[in-house]
């Protein structure tokens, strides 16, 4: 690969999907520089809060793997130096891995200024040149042309023989459909509710939506703006969500998943 300027292409496996609040679990990167050398990178990182089971089951990394690694803080000076002022590559880290990288580099007390860089996103790159549609699926796990698309039947039918070859190369027959439910990585900051109004995080509940999204769980909410969760309960959201308002405003609160 001929490169004008060291490029460092790096990963990250995290506790979720959560880029405000879930933390690092391991990094890797590679450096390489103009003369053809390459250098690699890797370190499992102690989050500070429990991995959920079914992220554990996706990245095959567990609390007791990290239990006696550092914290990120602790290694931030290190993967600093190690990226350089390097060009930056991945794979979807444009939506997901600089910005968490970004975040957890400032908790630890250092700038990432990595929008001053040149960017390679090869996921970008990758949904720019190759269809990602029903139709491509349908010939991924089928290997089938899709004859009737944009019938809805048509379309339908696809579908289900997509997922019956899924569950045969992911999951389980046995236990049908139900084996591919895990790999809704999201589900990691389960939802409370069916409109995803709320959503648990390390045992607490967080509003999605407002002033308080993503910023303040429904304890703290209370404690410091009761008003807020009175104005939620008199809005159109949904009976699911106002009986656990009602109740968080007589002190009790429903118990983490």
């Amino acid at each position: 690969m001929k490169l004008p300027r060291p490029l460092v292409v790096f990963d990250l496996e995290t506790t979720g999907t959560w880029i405000e609040r879930d933390k690092i679990v391991e990094i890797g990167i590679v450096k390489l520089l103009p003369d053809g050398s390459r250098q690699d990178y890797v370190k499992r990182v102690n989050p500070g809060i429990p991995i959920p089971p079914n992220v554990s089951r996706i990245i095959n990394i567990t609390d007791a793997d990290v239990k006696g690694a550092p914290r990120f803080e602790e290694i931030a000076e290190e993967v600093l130096k190690f990226m350089g002022d390097s060009d930056i590559g991945g794979f979807n880290i444009l939506r997901f891995d600089l910005p968490v990288l970004e975040r957890e580099f400032f908790d630890a007390g250092y700038g990432f200024y990595w929008r001053e860089r040149t960017i390679y996103d090869a996921q970008k790159i990758y949904h720019i040149h190759e269809k990602r549609d029903l139709t491509a699926a349908y010939q991924l796990y089928c290997q089938k042309e899709l004859s009737n698309a944009h019938s809805a039947l048509g379309d339908a039918e696809a579908t289900l023989e997509i997922f019956d070859a899924q569950i045969k190369k992911y999951g389980a027959e046995e236990q049908g459909i139900e084996s591919l439910k895990d790999f809704d990585y999201e589900r990691s900051s389960a939802y409370f509710d069916n409109g995803r109004k709320f959503c648990w995080w390390n045992g607490q509940l967080y509003p999605t939506f407002g002033k308080y999204a993503k910023k303040k769980h429904i304890k703290d909410i209370l404690k410091e703006d009761r008003p807020y969760l009175e104005w939620v309960l008199a809005k159109d959201f949904s009976e699911e969500v106002k009986a656990m308002i009602k109740k968080a405003l007589n002190g009790e609160f429903p118990k983490a998943p």
